[in-house]
């Protein structure tokens, strides 16, 4: 009898394409081949659930979701896990934003705010993400009174090091060159993976994660089975038990038949 996988996606650049900002066809098959031999599909994704808007041709097909890089996992309306930054250092990271005039975007419980003085973040997350409803966000300090799962800063490597050291109780996972994705300690894909596994009875041995930049390291580590995109960073090659092809050359479909899972 053939062992049941839990399966979770990256969603930009592994699931969807950076080129056409469309889930490859080959994709669409093979998840719907997976789910058909008993295999399950999760999201794991840095995005908030209100700008996940791009997995409508999957959405049938998705048990749960890993989001905010672990901060807030949720399978239907249930809530699995909500680690939250603590408030003190959300403010000083969004105070910090406004004194060096950097954009950011804060990702509270409910609602999110957009900070974009140099127009960064509508560029690449309008443009080249083809990021949509972040017109609907709320004004800073609005959403400051909620919990704050996520901060987006748009600002170097070389500045990351030295903010995060001001701020203990956060961590950091960049996968694009001009922002990172900033959580609670203890929030990431990784941790995502391992709770949503407990809650549903899943065995974290049964899990597979498919990723391509480095904020998917954590879950590409401690899944059974860890799958970097051929598109993927070097780093998180380096970790990964196997690398398949890019997201545009059928990547998914062909790690999935590699494993034997369709």
């Amino acid at each position: 009898m053939q062992t049941s996988y839990a399966l979770f996606f990256d969603i930009d650049g592994t699931l969807v394409s950076f080129e056409t900002h469309q889930i490859p066809a080959s994709t669409i098959l093979a998840l719907t081949q997976a789910k058909a031999n008993g295999h399950k599909v999760f999201i794991a994704t840095g995005r908030p659930p209100i700008i996940i808007t791009n997995l409508g041709a999957i959405e049938h097909l998705i048990d749960g979701y890993v989001t905010t890089n672990g901060a807030y996992c949720f399978v239907g309306d249930e809530v699995v896990a909500c680690k939250s930054i603590p408030p003190h250092e959300a403010r000083l990271i969004v105070d910090d934003a406004i004194e060096k005039n950097y954009g950011v975007i804060v990702v509270g419980e409910k609602d999110v705010a957009v900070l974009d003085p140099q127009g960064q973040v509508d560029e690449i997350f309008r443009q080249h993400l083809a990021v949509e409803n972040l017109d609907k966000a709320k004004p800073v300090e609005e959403v400051l009174q909620q919990r704050i799962m996520q901060i987006t800063p748009f600002f170097s490597k070389d500045y990351e090091a030295e903010l995060m050291a001001r701020v203990p109780g956060c961590t950091s996972g960049r996968w694009h060159p001009a922002f990172t994705d900033v959580t609670a300690l203890g929030a990431d894909k990784g941790e995502g993976l391992l709770a949503m596994a407990k809650h549903l009875g899943l065995n974290p041995d049964h899990t597979m994660a498919f990723g391509d930049g480095g904020n998917d390291s954590t879950m590409v580590r401690k899944a059974g089975v860890g799958i970097a995109m051929g598109n993927a960073i070097d780093e998180l090659k380096a970790e990964a038990d196997y690398i398949t092809a890019s997201v545009d050359d059928e990547g998914v479909r062909k790690a999935l038949q590699h494993f034997g899972l369709i």
